[in-house]
């Protein structure tokens, strides 16, 4: 990907690029704390459709980047429903970069957009194949036909996929449980037969996937707490996690007990959980608390840990982390897990984490009060850092725009020499900006969604000051994009042309 037209035309194309990738870390569509869902889906649908048009390559490119699964499936629909307007080569490259991100995203989410590209009339030869390769790679069709029921069905009649009914075992017993399922009375499949007795045995209920045993459970009147006790074997990790307050009710003997491996759990997913628990639980589990966040987060930092110098994190914890009722507290939580990420990535004991709050102990943070960000880096400036990362939706108001005016002033006039790195990164999607909000012009800014990606978010940053040329963000997202596909191939991913 080169950029063909002048240095101005450059920096604009490279502008897009990262206002768009911003969009796609950070927004789902769903309500946030100051738009609707609605405007959010309308900003995001505008996006979508001029990145597409114009920067087609930049568009299938991003799938490659830490964008979230709801991005990653618009963009593969896009790719597959103007398949008409890319080269032969475009088409290449697009279909191995919607095989490998199809392997990465959750099996619900690719059934539901394959049930959306069948509404929308997308049935060519590309994306059947697609269709066909992601289901050849499934690692138990059976699991997929018993949990996905709809879903599969879906698939295999748009790819044109029959199970015949005299094929072998398994497609004959696939076949009947799908479009026949009166036919047979038993199946050779264990888990296609525990399906089959749990409409009249009790106890097959708890052979099923977690997810379908809540159906027939509730439609038999089971106790809750019941029900999750028996179950508790055969729940993921994180259906384990999901359930876990229901399954502790009034014990504090911890999690050990029930299965759930907190110290396991992806950084920001743990983050959220913490901060659904209330003041009492969280001050009773401190230690195991705090040492399951520091060992996930010294997971997240990798070969990262320990290189950054002295950081100084401006992290808020003001009334708008709150977030929404479907994104609750989820701004709260990025900050939450940046500041025991940036511990790690710090040099040892050269970490300060400030709050807007002015709070000092992060695990009793909530979402309470004003945004007084400019105060809170003037605070952090001043400890005379390596790196200064601002963890914020970019709402200064106390008082308002005290922020840009701090940090325009201190990169223009006080470190011209960039001695010291800055860096804001808004976990939240502006739809009235299509953006995420910025604090200042001289401050790079990116979108995150999970604390995880943030080292590689930091670096994506560094492209929106505008000093390294368009080429050089191409140069980047190329590199990108062969990593992922390679990465994919070797993992098992097949290369759909």
């Amino acid at each position: 990907m080169h950029a063909d037209a002048g240095a101005d035309a450059g920096l604009v194309a490279a502008e897009d690029v990262l206002l768009f990738v911003n969009a796609a870390i950070t927004a789902t569509g769903q309500r946030e704390f100051r738009s609707t869902a609605y405007q959010q889906q309308l900003s995001l649908d505008f996006l979508h459709e001029y990145v597409r048009v114009n920067y087609r390559r930049v568009y299938a490119a991003a799938l490659a980047l830490d964008i979230n699964d709801h991005n990653a499936a618009l963009i593969v629909r896009g790719l597959l429903e103007h398949a008409a307007d890319a080269s032969a080569e475009e088409k290449r490259v697009e279909g191995r970069l919607i095989a490998a991100r199809l392997a990465k995203l959750p099996p619900q989410r690719v059934y539901r957009l394959f049930r959306a590209l069948r509404t929308a009339g997308v049935n060519n030869r590309r994306t059947r194949a697609i269709m066909r390769d992601w289901l050849a790679a499934r690692p138990d069709p059976a699991h997929d036909a018993v949990k996905y029921r709809a879903g599969l069905k879906a698939a295999v009649r748009h790819a044109h996929l029959g199970f015949a009914a005299d094929g072998g075992a398994a497609d004959g017993e696939l076949g009947d449980f799908l479009f026949r399922p009166g036919r047979r009375k038993h199946y050779e499949h264990r888990l296609l037969d525990a399906w089959r007795r749990a409409h009249h045995e009790q106890g097959a209920v708890t052979e099923l996937p977690f997810t379908v045993a809540e159906g027939f459970a509730a439609r038999r009147g089971t106790e809750r707490a019941e029900f999750l006790e028996a179950m508790a074997p055969r729940m993921t990790r994180l259906e384990r996690l999901r359930t876990l307050e229901q399954r502790t009710a009034g014990d504090r003997t911890g999690s050990a007990d029930v299965g759930v491996d907190l110290a396991a759990m992806p950084l920001t997913r743990l983050a959220l959980y913490v901060l659904s628990l209330g003041f009492e639980d969280r001050r009773a589990r401190r230690a195991e608390l705090t040492g399951a966040l520091r060992a996930a987060a010294r997971r997240a930092a990798g070969p990262h840990a320990g290189s950054w110098g002295r950081v100084a994190a401006v992290l808020d914890d003001s009334y708008s982390a709150s977030g929404s009722g479907e994104k609750r507290r989820r701004p709260l939580a990025v900050a939450l897990a940046c500041h025991f990420l940036l511990e790690q990535l710090a040099a040892p004991g050269a970490c300060a984490g400030l709050w807007t709050s002015g709070r000092t102990d992060p695990l009793l943070v909530r979402p309470w009060g004003p945004t007084p960000l400019g105060m809170r880096v003037l605070d952090a400036l001043d400890l005379g850092p390596d790196r200064l990362v601002i963890v914020s939706d970019g709402w200064d108001n106390a008082p308002p725009g005290l922020a840009g005016e701090v940090l325009r002033v201190w990169r223009t006039r006080l470190d011209p020499d960039r001695r010291t790195a800055v860096v804001h990164l808004n976990p939240v999607y502006d739809a009235e900006g299509f953006d995420v909000r910025r604090l200042a012009p001289e401050v790079p800014t990116a979108g995150i969604r999970d604390a995880e990606d943030l080292p590689a978010l930091v670096e994506l940053a560094g492209f929106a000051e505008g000093r390294t040329g368009a080429a050089a963000l191409y140069a980047y997202l190329d590199r990108r994009v062969a990593r992922f596909v390679d990465g994919a191939h070797r993992g098992g991913a097949g290369a759909t042309a």
